[in-house]
């Protein structure tokens, strides 16, 4: 039975099966290409809410794998044979053998990933290109819309810590980091490292100790009036940060490491770095402050 929509331009790419026609619309059609088969039952929540999910990421990879949907109720012979247990679950088949699957309802973004894995990139899909909007919108200065696109993308995926890290950065760059440090508690504990979510992390732990440094006026004098007052330097590099004057901040932090790269502990080197990843890897005043610390350190 086919479904209807996109696949209906491509027969066969999502249908039924029963016990008498796994072989020919699994077994034999996985010689050709990847075959899923989504084992559920009218029963099962997860299974419902799964469905639309898979057959959607099906459809965006146009022809390079084939969907099978079995009812385990009305064809139990099938997912005994193959020990399933626990429904929703979808088998993937290449050359007449089950070789990966997974468990439960997923998400897009995982649904995704699972079958590039079998097929090879198959390009932005919604939530990607939702994301890819939002970053564009904030970078025009359009940060309503940034966080409208943002706020999309975890109705669809509430755990997608792209979203979540982009709207928490855009309360901060607003100043709300009360904003921003409660967007960010719903990263889920599982995904708290993702780089992404540790750069905007980084960026508000900065944001708050520069929040009680006060005028940069006032260090820049201190600096100027006594070069070796170390505190006083590195005080200026977090509020200069906070001011967006990252080369800058660079510099000085450069320079307490120059003269004395034992002070605090090695704290400007950490800070530096701390800097580094509030940053992100490609950001260029990251490179160049990398560069700088790198031909310092192994002169």
């Amino acid at each position: 039975m086919l479904v209807n929509g996109d696949a209906a331009e491509q027969p066969g790419l999502i249908k039924d099966t029963s016990t008498q026609g796994f072989r020919q619309d699994v077994i034999a059609e996985s010689m050709k290409q990847p075959v899923l088969v989504d084992f559920w039952a009218p029963w099962c929540g997860p299974c419902k809410q799964l469905t639309p999910v898979i057959e959607k990421v099906v459809k965006a990879a146009r022809g390079k794998v084939r969907l099978v949907k079995m009812n385990i109720d009305e064809y139990p012979e099938i997912p005994g044979q193959l020990g399933i247990q626990s429904i929703p679950a979808v088998i993937a088949f290449k050359q007449g053998q089950p070789i990966d699957g997974f468990m439960g309802a997923q998400p897009e973004s995982q649904v995704k990933a699972f079958i590039e894995k079998l097929v090879g990139a198959m390009g932005p899909g919604q939530t990607e290109e939702l994301i890819a909007a939002a970053k564009a919108a904030t970078e025009a200065g359009d940060a309503a819309g940034a966080s409208e696109l943002y706020a999309h993308v975890l109705e669809l995926e509430p755990d997608n810590v792209a979203a979540i890290a982009g709207l928490a950065k855009l309360h901060l760059d607003l100043g709300d980091l009360e904003g921003a440090t409660g967007i960010l508690g719903m990263v889920p504990e599982a995904k708290a490292a993702d780089p992404a979510v540790a750069a905007v992390r980084a960026a508000i732990e900065l944001a708050q100790q520069a929040a009680s440094l006060g005028d940069t006026a006032e260090l820049e004098a201190k600096v100027a009036a006594n070069p070796k007052d170390h505190q006083a330097r590195f005080d200026l590099a977090l509020a200069l940060n906070a001011r967006d004057r990252r080369e800058e901040a660079v510099d000085h932090l450069i320079a307490i490491i120059k003269a004395d790269r034992a002070w605090n502990e090695d704290g400007a080197r950490k800070q530096l770095l701390q800097f580094f990843e509030a940053w992100g890897p490609m950001d260029e005043h990251s490179m160049a402050g990398r560069r700088k610390l790198s031909t310092l350190l192994f002169s």
